[in-house]
Order: structure tokens, then sequence, then C-alpha cells
């Protein structure tokens, strides 16, 4: 096992910790969004110990490590050298090291590089784990006031306009709250947008999320739209949360019944129950018992009449 010739240890407000040794493997940590005090002491036993940290941009890691007098080598891993910098990274591990995946900012992989990375340790039999913490996703959908229970993640659209309102013309129907990710210099842009296509739903935007400047917008779409048409501050990053569309009433018993008669009249019950399910939304099982009993009165009523069932 590759063992470290520093002492791996970290500080917090001057008082020094020792770090544990860490068993070969590779370890996904969780770092802060913006608040450095957000992270979690076995992320920093963990950055401390590993024999090497893959990071996105090694000059925005090194501030974290400073201010934890973390002393663990730095090596880049991003989009661009990750073919290269991949193999090499897992002949590390096997060979006996410990190595921490980091991103810039938050939970790595989320609109991070490192799938591939985390799917071919698999592969290889390598110990994969992760230590969870601070997510921009997480920490604006609960912010946000929208509903929670259901969420779609779409991170940062196309930055071609044409390609952006195609993609969020396949979100419009998604029955979930919906967290997007944007940049200042678009956010203005993408929020006309969405509320060209999205119309008054509300949203919420996040801006420079546990940072100093912190800043949650809560307002109906064409609203937020207009308010980053003028002057608003756009510096920083930006988590966009649209709430999800609004559920249409359900049909009552007398409107199923009428339209079940009605694709009776040109359809199999089979094919009926189909599209009233697909129409509707309700159970199955209920509408085809509905449909049976529909189907029977409908025949009954034809064979008194003298004429031929549907």
């Amino acid at each position: 096992m590759t063992q470290p010739s520093r002492r791996p240890e970290f500080h917090i407000a001057g008082t020094r910790f020792d770090a544990p040794r860490l068993v070969p493997g590779l370890y996904l940590v969780a770092t802060p969004i913006g608040n450095l005090g957000d992270i979690t002491l076995r992320a920093l036993e963990t950055l401390a110990s590993a024999d090497v940290i893959a990071c996105e941009d090694t000059r925005v890691s090194r501030k974290l490590m400073d201010h934890y007098g973390i002393g663990t080598p730095l090596t880049p891993y991003h989009e661009h050298n990750a073919a290269t910098a991949r193999p090499k990274l897992l002949a590390r591990i096997a060979d006996g090291a410990a190595v921490a995946l980091i991103s810039d900012a938050g939970t790595p992989l989320i609109s991070d590089p490192g799938f591939k990375l985390v799917r071919e340790a698999h592969e290889a039999g390598l110990l994969v784990t992760a230590l969870p913490g601070a997510s921009s996703v997480l920490t604006a959908l609960t912010l946000s006031g929208l509903p929670t229970d259901r969420f779609f993640f779409e991170g940062f659209l196309p930055s071609k306009a044409s390609q952006r309102r195609a993609r969020l013309a396949e979100l419009v129907r998604i029955p979930a709250s919906i967290v997007l990710f944007e940049s200042g210099p678009r956010i203005a842009e993408s929020l006309a947008d969405l509320a060209a296509l999205f119309g008054d739903r509300e949203a919420a935007i996040g801006r420079e999320l546990t940072k100093r400047h912190e800043e949650i917008r809560r307002d109906v779409l064409p609203a937020l739209a207009a308010h980053y048409e003028g002057d608003a501050e756009t510096r920083g990053e930006f988590v966009i949360v649209v709430a999800p569309p609004a559920q249409e009433a359900a049909p009552d018993a007398d409107d199923v019944d009428g339209m079940i008669r009605a694709a009776l009249t040109r359809l199999s019950v089979k094919d009926a129950v189909a599209e009233i399910v697909a129409a509707t939304g309700l159970p199955r099982r209920d509408v085809y018992q509905r449909a049976l009993a529909l189907a029977k009165d409908l025949a009954k009523n034809v064979a008194k009449d003298g004429g031929d069932a549907p």
C-alpha cells in the first residue's frame, strides 16, 4: 500500500488534527459550494490522508486546502484531460493509493467530470465510496419554497437560443420541480425563454448560495424575467428552480362514463380503456371495470333495438 511521507493532518481555527490512514480506493468528497465552513470532519480527514486529490482546477482547490492546512498533492482531472488522466489514477489506486475526487464546488459528478472514472473503478473491482456534503441542487431546492417530493435536475441549458428553447419544450410537461444551473451572462435570456414556454409558473432564483451576498428571489417566471432584463445583479452562479405544472382536476364519474361510451362506439373495450387511461391518468383497473359494465349496457340496448353491438 502506498503510504504518504508527509504527516496527514488538517487545521481548524489554529488547532491541528491528525487524520487516520485510508485504505486504497476512490473517495468522492463533497466540498463547500461557497462558504468554506460547509465541509464535514470526515471530508477533511479524507482529503488530508489521501495520497492525491484529483480536482477540476488546482488553483480553486488549493484555496480550500490552504484554509485547512492540508498538504495533499493536487492533480487536475477535468473534461479536457480525463481520457489521459483517468487510467493513471486507476493505476495508482490498483497500486495501493487512496485517491480523493473533488469538484470546484459541491458534490463531484453533479455537472462535473467523474462518471467514467467511477464506472471504470467499479469495473476494476476497486473500492469506491462517497462522502456526502454540500450540494447547490439540494440547497436551492430546499430554499425555493416549491415542491420537493419530486424534482428533475437538468443542469446547464444549451447556450444557443434555438437549442435552449427546444430543450425547454421537452421539459415543460415534466410533473416535478425542475432544477437548472445558469451563468450570470445568460440568466436574463434563459428566464425569458422559460417565461415564454412555461408561462406563469412559480420559480425561485438562488444566487451566490451560502456566500455573503446570497440572494433568493421568488416570483412567477414572467416577473423574474422582467427583473433580470433590467439592471439586476448578475454576478455569480445561479440555480433556478421551477415549479411543476399545475395538476388538472380529475374528471368526475359522469364525465368518465361519457368518454367511455363515446370511445366504445368506435373501439374495442381494450382499446377504449387504453385511450381513456392515457387521457385521464385514472387507474386502468377502475376504467376497465367501468368500461365492461357500460359495454354490457350498450349491448343490451342494441339487442333490444335490433341493431348490432359495437
